[in-house]
């Protein structure tokens, strides 16, 4: 079972992508610091591969990523991101569409992804966010993946930031 806030949907930009699942996760602090839950075994989506840390500089383009087979599972430690999926699967009923999230600090998430999604997160955080990404398959360099130019507009996405 998962529980999303209202202050989640409201980070939603777009249309929700059939098979994303975003669940919120909770932070524990005291006065010695703060405990950030992530994932437990009863609670991952998808077998486990690997564990790995990005760090992303404010104000970067990381993307388009598009596996065929890696399930993602993001969650940003420090600072927040931008995250864009878009829908790439021909089998999916919300092919073509896309999904904007906020996610950090301000908006604590895991962010499951299914393979054929294509992923994209831009630095909000200054200096730097870092993300982890709880993979379910580990990292193997003989496996290649899509990787499509974020300014491209293959992808009909504009990273500039809107002011509402």
């Amino acid at each position: 079972m998962f529980v999303i806030s209202w202050r989640l949907f409201m980070t939603i930009q777009s249309t929700c992508i059939e098979g994303v699942v975003v669940r919120s996760l909770n932070k524990i602090p005291d006065e010695r610091g703060t405990i950030m839950h992530g994932v437990r075994r009863d609670t991952l989506l998808n077998k486990f591969g690997e564990v790995y840390f990005k760090k992303l500089y404010y104000g970067v383009i990381n993307g388009w990523h598009i596996h065929e087979h890696l399930i993602l599972n993001y969650i940003c430690i420090v600072g927040m991101l931008k995250l864009v999926l878009y829908d790439m699967r021909d089998n999916s009923s919300t092919k073509g569409m896309i999904q904007e999230l906020f996610i950090g600090e301000d908006n604590y998430c895991l962010v499951h992804i299914p393979s054929g999604i294509a992923n994209g997160s831009k630095g909000m955080g200054n200096p730097f966010s870092i993300m982890a990404n709880i993979a379910s398959e580990p990292h193997d360099p003989n496996i290649k993946y899509q990787r499509i130019d974020p300014h491209s507009r293959i992808i009909p996405y504009d990273w500039k930031r809107r002011d509402f």
